[in-house]
């Protein structure tokens, strides 16, 4: 069974004799120290997101689609210290950022977040034409090329990058987390507009490539939540996201695409069940941290919604006991029940051993029936 049809069975509550081998990625901090420890430096550099060998992890990849502002918003260098640089991004954001324990692109703490593209409905009108659906480069060039390089795949294919478009995320990526929260209340109007309006780009964007190229799956990223729940109400949900939502399901499901994940952090059970009538079908990673626990939350959505992540990554901070346990508790009982993929809750970050976590792939991989990792076989 090849991937794809492992990961369609399996999105679809079907029996599979296997489930696909997928994870989020690493830190940079992480790979550098994976290295110290035995990682091939060769292998740095291939990620864990779109699939590595190495590691067994399978490909899952996107159809390239810039949904940023073309040309930026900005990308200049205000002031830069031995200790900080200020700058503004392409998103227009004004950063201060630490470079101090900076590896591989991956910062040890949050930026400051000075200011944002957007406070009001004229800087909206402002940024406006930075996103023409139709501007060159925003897409691939040659559809045709690319949907006969996907067309006698064996992976499953995603409509989008990860981390590319939301609804929440993009009004987060110009607005800023606190000043959205006030936006919800004080400038209705504004977030309206601005919800059409990167609806309507989002799908004209779309568009071109979905007739050209067939998909498996659209991920939603939003990350819209934090440990004690989403935030925003669910009648905030409602209001303004809902309708937008299924405005682009509908879009989906015309171009053959009635798989919808939805990447968030955070704790989001209150906003389940608005979820599922929205028309998403898995949930993902699962952040354990959040008190997400997939076998409490199959238990209240039962076969709503297909579950992927969940595996708790402190369980790989300490002994291997502590990891099989993890793993025992959660993935069997699941597995049976169907409709799960397990990984690690979020990215691998730095106090995770090297060891442990080929220990960690090593038994998930037996467990799923997918190949051991290569650094396992013959002596994990």
């Amino acid at each position: 069974m090849t991937v794809r049809e492992a990961f369609h069975r399996c999105m679809r509550f079907e029996p599979t004799d296997r489930v696909p081998n997928f994870e989020l990625g690493y830190w940079g901090q992480t790979v550098e120290r994976w290295i110290s420890e035995g990682m091939p430096p060769e292998e740095a550099d291939r990620g864990g997101f779109h699939g590595h060998e190495y590691f067994g992890i399978d490909p899952r990849p996107c159809l390239w689609v810039n949904f940023g502002p073309m040309p930026p918003l900005g990308g200049d260098v205000i002031e830069e210290t031995e200790r900080y640089v200020v700058f503004t991004d392409g998103d227009g954001v004004l950063h201060k950022a630490l470079k101090e324990g900076t590896v591989r692109g991956t910062r040890l703490s949050m930026d400051q977040y000075i200011s944002f593209a957007v406070s009001t409905i004229e800087d909206f009108e402002r940024i406006k034409p930075h996103f023409d659906p139709n501007t060159p480069g925003r897409r691939p060039g040659n559809l045709a090329q690319v949907a006969a390089e996907h067309a006698n795949r064996d992976y499953p294919l995603c409509a989008v990058p990860n981390a590319a478009f939301g609804l929440y995320s993009h009004l987060r990526r110009f607005m800023g987390t606190e000043n959205l929260s006030y936006a919800w209340y004080d400038q209705p109007r504004l977030v309206h507009e601005m919800l059409d309006f990167f609806t309507d780009f989002a799908i004209e964007t779309l568009r071109p490539c979905l007739q050209a190229v067939p998909c498996d799956y659209f991920n939603f990223f939003e990350d819209f939540a934090y440990k004690n729940g989403p935030l925003f109400s669910p009648a905030v949900f409602r209001e303004f996201l809902m309708p937008r939502y299924k405005r682009m399901v509908e879009f989906l499901a015309q171009h053959g695409i009635d798989i919808i994940w939805f990447d968030t952090d955070g704790n989001v059970d209150v906003l389940l069940p608005l979820l599922v009538e929205v028309g998403v079908t898995c949930l993902w990673p699962l952040e354990c941290a959040a008190d997400n626990d997939p076998r409490e939350m199959r238990k209240r959505m039962g076969h709503s919604l297909v579950l992927s992540g969940g595996i708790d990554k402190r369980a790989l901070f300490g002994e291997r006991e502590q990891i099989r346990a993890e793993l025992e508790a959660k993935i069997p009982p699941l597995l049976e029940d169907g409709g799960y993929i397990p990984t690690i809750d979020h990215a691998i970050p730095p106090e995770v051993p090297y060891d442990n976590w080929l220990y960690y792939l090593e038994l998930k991989a037996e467990m799923i029936g997918a190949e051991p990792p290569v650094p396992c076989r013959g002596r994990c």
